[in-house]
């Protein structure tokens, strides 16, 4: 049975309306596995000899220690980005077919997913160096066993807690809490980390232990999957009753304060967006990748994690204008809706994050004020020329939003344009090799300002901008309008 639902999938991928530009995306994503593979071997190899030649130290035990933190990272990418694969399986639910057998081949295409067997080839190649180093087979056979399974254990997590966000936040507060007592020395982490791990080879019998938890959480799994298995109850969007919200003042403001208030709403009511807005919080966090590797401190790559420091609202959600309109984008476009106040409107919205996500930021003066002025300048630059260059890749966006759910999925077809690649280089590259070469022969003042000239010159010509953007808006409006009301 299971072979007969993985031809029917293969027979749908070539049937579909857009089977070019599917099967496109497939070579790029497997173009993506394929440099992600050859790193993750490449990884193994060099986390090995280095940790033996350098740092003179068991490679097994060093690599047991920080894997702690590792299968954390895995389980949240797999909370954001992977989930169950449950649209193709509805037709089969109003046929014969055993609820088992579907509900058991739902799990195991999880497992088919590249977040769930990428990281096996980090492992697989690490193993087999180790046998080859004089490792024994039996203890190495075993650890490789017992560490699979526990980061596979993370999709049947992501399943039992996928749509309880309160869970979610609980777990990711104990994992920050856990991180900083670590960090602080209060507990050693690290070192438990070690001895759990490193465990599995040092007494193979210990393997029992994920094989227990695995089998355990599979049957979990499938009870709480067969319990909610009905076409008029799992699978069924969930509804719920609307509630009215007004922000008065921002009514005086005509058309622009309507559009800000309405945005403001579905910001706060929808899964989607709240995912926004938590993604925007950490994106504050990301400048802190500055002190794993000497080359983010070169200037342009300081100026490369101010601009995602202090624009990660921009980049999550300007550039997805109008995608997040997209469920009655077309009954808008019937309505006498000035198009350029409605641009204007995300406009402002994205500027005033960029602005609190700049004074946010400021914690990074305790690094150096070198670092917060650098991120201070890219904020500039992000509210003056990316925040318009960002609605602007908008217009070539024509991927539908569900904002009713978890959205996670990466390379979606309608997300590829070619326009909007091509307006990365303004949005990233051209600060960057600014910034660098002011740096250089001005020094940090001379960078400093000439981003800050570059932003304020961008805030000026806002509203030539602006007409440039409506034209673009306007001549993408038809494919845009068909793309959103086409649900294949």
């Amino acid at each position: 049975m299971f072979l007969k639902f993985l031809r029917l999938e293969i027979k749908s991928f070539f049937r579909g309306t857009s089977v070019g530009v599917n099967l496109a995306m497939k070579i790029l994503r497997f173009m993506g596995i394929l440099y992600f593979v050859a790193c993750l071997i490449g990884g193994a190899f060099a986390a090995f000899y280095l940790i033996q030649n350098k740092m003179h130290a068991d490679p097994l035990k060093v690599v047991s220690k920080y894997l702690i933190i590792l299968w954390a990272a895995d389980l949240i990418f797999k909370y954001i980005w992977q989930e169950m694969p449950t649209q193709n399986i509805k037709p089969f639910l109003t046929l014969s077919v055993p609820k088992k057998t579907i509900i058991n081949y739902m799990l195991i295409k999880t497992f088919l997913s590249p977040f769930s067997w990428l990281n096996s080839f980090f492992f697989i190649t690490f193993s087999c160096i180790a046998l080859y180093n004089g490792y024994g087979f039996l203890g190495t056979l075993s650890w490789f066993i017992g560490i699979s399974l526990l980061f596979y254990l993370n999709n049947f997590i992501n399943i039992l807690f996928n749509d309880k966000e309160i869970i979610a936040i609980i777990i990711g507060s104990i994992f920050t809490i856990t991180g900083l007592l670590s960090y602080y020395n209060f507990i050693p982490l690290l070192s438990w980390s070690e001895s759990f791990f490193y465990s599995f080879y040092g007494k193979p019998y210990w393997v029992l232990l994920p094989v227990v938890l695995f089998s355990g959480l599979w049957w979990l799994c499938f009870k709480q999957v067969h319990k909610e298995f009905y076409l008029d109850q799992g699978l069924e969007v969930k509804k719920a009753v609307g509630k009215t919200e007004n922000i008065t003042f921002l009514n005086k403001y005509g058309a622009l304060g309507t559009f800000i208030n309405n945005d403001i709403k579905m910001l706060r009511r929808n899964k989607v967006t709240k995912n926004v807005l938590i993604g925007s919080f950490f994106f504050i966090f990301y400048g802190l990748l500055m002190f794993t590797s000497p080359v983010y401190k070169t200037p342009y790559m300081m100026m490369f994690m101010g601009l995602f420091v202090t624009g990660g609202f921009q980049f999550l959600f300007g550039q997805r204008v109008p995608a997040f309109d997209s469920s009655y984008y077309p009954l808008m476009m019937t309505l006498n809706v000035p198009y350029k106040e409605y641009l204007k409107a995300k406009w402002w919205l994205i500027n005033i994050v960029t602005a609190l996500s700049m004074v946010v930021a400021i914690f990074y003066a305790y690094f150096g004020w070198e670092m917060y002025v650098t991120f201070f300048a890219a904020g500039l630059y992000n509210i003056g020329v990316n925040s318009q260059f960002t609605l602007w890749s908008g217009a070539f966006n024509k991927t539908q939003i569900d904002l009713n759910s978890k959205e996670k999925r990466i390379g979606q077809k309608g997300s590829f344009n070619m326009k909007a690649m091509l307006l990365i280089i303004p949005k990233m590259l051209l600060p960057m090799a600014v910034f660098g070469a002011s740096k250089y022969f001005f020094g940090m003042t001379g960078g400093v300002i000439s981003i800050a000239i570059l932003g304020l010159t961008g805030f000026l010509l806002r509203e030539k901008i602006f007409d440039i953007i409506v034209r673009h808006y306007k001549v993408e409006k038809y494919s845009t309008l068909d793309a959103f009301k086409n649900k294949d």
